[in-house]
């Protein structure tokens, strides 16, 4: 049986890596569903520094095969991104974290408007929300507190 592979305390910290706050937020939508005794594999990554090497590689702009080696290998993480975003996770994170800000700020959970200019539409065109959305969940978890 592998174990878990736990990096966080084996290395600096980034400024893009969670706080135990941030991270008690995200940890259910990343969480394995895995159970002994059921079908599927132990997990062997930890999935806080799979997000903290997501966010490191948002924030700096860093290609994948650029990240730095005291995080997870590169293949993993992309492997994650691919799959939480194929699986509609990082979507279901954002709309989340969209709620409580705009609760925090007095506004009602769900947008009442929707307004979209020339530029908004040519952003769409090129990949749209889907290219931006975890980014903006990196900005939106530091924000937040």
């Amino acid at each position: 049986m592998k174990k878990l592979v736990r990096l966080k305390d084996m290395r600096k910290p980034y400024p893009t890596d969670l706080t135990d706050r941030e991270w008690e937020i995200v940890r259910p939508f990343v969480q394995s569903k895995y159970q002994k005794g059921r079908s599927g594999r132990e997990p062997t990554v930890d999935k806080r520094e799979v997000v903290n090497a997501l966010f490191y590689v948002l924030q700096s702009g860093c290609s994948w095969r650029m990240l730095p080696h005291d995080f997870l290998a590169w293949e993993s993480v992309y492997w994650y991104f691919k799959e939480w975003e194929r699986t509609g996770t990082t979507e279901k994170l954002h709309d989340f974290l969209r709620k409580k800000v705009r609760e925090k700020t007095g506004k009602k959970a769900d947008p009442t408007v929707g307004i979209a200019d020339s530029q908004s539409v040519k952003t769409t065109e090129k990949g749209g929300s889907k290219d931006t959305m975890v980014g903006s969940i990196l900005r939106v978890v530091k924000d937040i507190f």
